[in-house]
C-alpha cells in the first residue's frame, strides 16, 4: 500500500524536539494549532545533562500530562543540597515549593523525559519528523520555507509555516547561526562530561555540588537508582590532565580528576559501576542568544543558557516554552468554544494564527519577559560558577557557608529552584486548550 504524502503546511514549524521543543509543540497542538516538530536524534537518546527537575515545573509536568509518569519513574524526592570541594562538605535544606503536591524536585534521566514529552506532542496532533535535519529556512515571519532533510533516505521535505521555533540545543544551531558560531578558541572554554553509575553510595534526595580548581560539576541519584555524574572543566585544565597522562582518554581523565580532587566524588563511587560509556560536549556558550528583532522565535537553550552548575537548564528549557506559548496563545485563542459553534466555523478560529505584524509584537513581549523572569537566574549561575572554579574563591565560600548554612538554601532559591516563569496550574492554563479535540493530523512521516 502507498504511504500518503506527508504534510507540508503547518501553522508553525518547531526545530528540536528536547523539553523545550516538545512542551512547545504540545501546548500548541493542543490548542488547534497545526504542528510540525523537527528532532535530528532518534529517541531514546542520552544527553549530557545533570537530570534535575526542580520542584516549581512539577505542576507544568501535570498540565502537560506527564506527571503521573515522571512521579513513578524519578528519583526520590529532592530535599537536601550539599556543596563539596576537596574533603569539606557543608549541607543544607532545599527550599520548598508552595504547591502542595510538588513540594520537591526530583531526577530523572533525559532518554526518558524526552520520550515522554515527544509521545505527548504526537498524541496531541504534533507531526514529528524524525530523524530529520533543518538545511534551511527562508522567507520572513507569516511565511517561512523550511528545508528538512530526511537523514534516513537522504530525502528533501519542504515545509511551509506562519510562525517557526528555535529549540535546538545548546551544540546545535540553526542554519543562519551555523557561520556565526565562535571559531576562536579559549582557555577558559568550558566543557562538559557525564556519566551514570549503579550502586554509589551517593544519599539519595540529595544534589551534591562540586566545587573544583579549573571547573564544578554536581551529583544526584535519578530514576533506576542510577547515579548521574556531571561536571564542566575548562580547556586549559583538560589540556593539563591529559598531558600528565597521554594514555587516558578525556573522559578518562575528568573522571580521575573528579576522584582526586573530591572526597565526596569518590566515596560516592566506592564500589559503584559505570552504567554506559561518558559522554561530552562543548564548549558550553552560557549568555542570552536572542533579541526582539529575531524573527524566529526561540525557547530553552537556543534563547539562552545559564551555567549549569544551579541544575536550572531544564527549568529553563520548560518554562520558557510554556512562557512563549502563553504570549502565542493568549491573545488568540478563545477561553472556551461553545458547542453551538459550526465546525467549518470553529476550523477557522483554531486555525488563526497570528500574523506578520502580531509576531513583531509577540516577540518584543516574549523577549522582554523572558529576560525578566531567566536573566537574573544567569547572573546568580555565573557568580556561583566563578566562584566554584577558583580554589581560593571556593575556600572563602565554604568558610561562609560553615558559619550560614542557609546561604546554600537562599542561593536555591536566588537560582530558582521554586519560582515558575508561567502559571502552570491546570486550571489556569485550560483556556489554551480547546473544548474539543483537534483535528486529526496526517501521521509522521520520519
Amino acid at each position: 500500500m502507498m504511504q500518503p504524502a506527508p504534510r507540508t503546511t503547518f501553522d508553525v514549524v518547531v526545530v528540536g524536539a528536547g523539553p523545550a521543543g516538545s512542551t512547545v509543540a504540545l501546548q500548541l497542538a493542543r490548542a488547534g494549532w497545526s504542528v510540525a516538530l523537527i528532532e535530528r536524534q532518534s529517541f531514546p537518546r542520552r544527553k549530557v545533562c545533570g537530570e534535575c527537575i526542580a520542584a516549581s515545573n512539577l505542576p507544568l509536568l501535570q498540565s502537560l500530562g506527564i506527571a503521573d509518569a515522571v512521579d513513578a519513574l524519578a528519583g526520590p524526592q529532592l530535599r537536601q543540597v550539599t556543596l563539596l570541594q576537596g574533603d569539606r562538605a557543608v549541607t543544607a535544606d532545599l527550599p520548598t515549593a508552595a504547591h502542595e503536591r510538588y513540594p520537591w524536585g526530583r531526577a530523572l534521566g533525559r532518554e526518558t523525559l524526552d520520550s515522554l514529552l515527544l509521545e505527548q506532542a504526537r498524541g496531541a496532533g504534533a507531526v514529528v519528523f524524525q530523524p530529520c535535519t533543518v538545511q534551511a529556512i527562508l522567507g520572513s515571519r507569516g511565511a517561512w520555507h523550511c528545508e528538512v532533510r530526511v537523514l534516513e533516505s537522504a530525502a528533501l521535505l519542504r515545509l511551509r509555516a506562519s510562525v517557526v521555533v528555535d529549540a535546538h540545543g545548546s551544540w546545535e544551531d540553526l542554519p543562519s547561526a551555523r557561520p556565526k558560531r565562535r571559531q576562536s578558541r579559549s582557555a577558559a572554554d568550558l566543557f562538559a562530561f557525564k556519566a551514570n553509575f549503579s550502586g554509589s553510595t551517593l544519599p539519595v534526595g540529595q544534589i551534591s555540588v562540586l566545587a573544583l580548581d579549573g571547573g564544578y560539576g554536581g551529583m544526584v541519584v535519578a530514576d533506576g537508582r542510577l547515579m548521574t555524574l556531571a561536571c564542566c572543566i575548562r580547556r586549559d585544565r583538560l589540556s593539563n590532565l591529559r598531558s600528565l597522562a597521554p594514555g587516558l582518554s578525556a573522559s578518562g581523565a575528568v573522571e580521575a580528576w573528579l576522584q582526586r580532587e573530591c572526597a565526596g566524588v569518590r566515596q560516592a563511587l566506592q564500589g559503584a559501576s559505570r552504567d554506559g560509556p561518558w559522554l561530552a560536549s562543548g564548549p558550553l556558550d552560557p549568555g542570552v542568544r536572542m533579541n526582539a528583532a529575531d524573527g524566529i522565535f526561540s525557547v530553552g537553550n537556543a534563547a539562552g543558557e545559564a551555567h549549569p552548575i544551579l541544575g536550572e537548564g531544564m527549568s529553563m528549557a520548560l518554562q520558557s516554552a510554556a512562557l512563549l506559548c502563553s504570549h502565542l496563545l493568549g491573545q488568540h485563542r478563545p477561553a472556551a468554544v461553545p458547542d453551538e459553534v459550526p465546525d467549518e466555523v470553529l476550523d477557522k478560529v483554531l486555525d488563526k494564527v497570528p500574523g506578520a505584524a502580531a509576531q513583531a509584537g509577540l516577540q518584543r513581549a516574549y523577549v522582554a519577559a523572558w529576560r525578566r523572569e531567566f536573566a537574573p537566574r544567569l547572573r546568580v549561575a555565573a557568580v556561583f560558577a566563578h566562584l566554584a572554579m577558583r580554589p581560593r574563591s571556593a575556600g572563602a565560600l565554604m568558610r561562609l557557608l560553615r558559619l550560614w548554612p542557609g546561604l546554600l538554601t537562599q542561593g536555591a532559591r536566588w537560582g530558582g529552584k521554586v519560582r515558575t516563569a508561567v502559571a502552570s496550574d491546570p486550571a489556569v492554563l485550560a483556556h489554551t486548550t480547546p473544548s474539543r479535540p483537534a483535528p486529526a493530523r496526517a501521521p509522521p512521516v520520519c
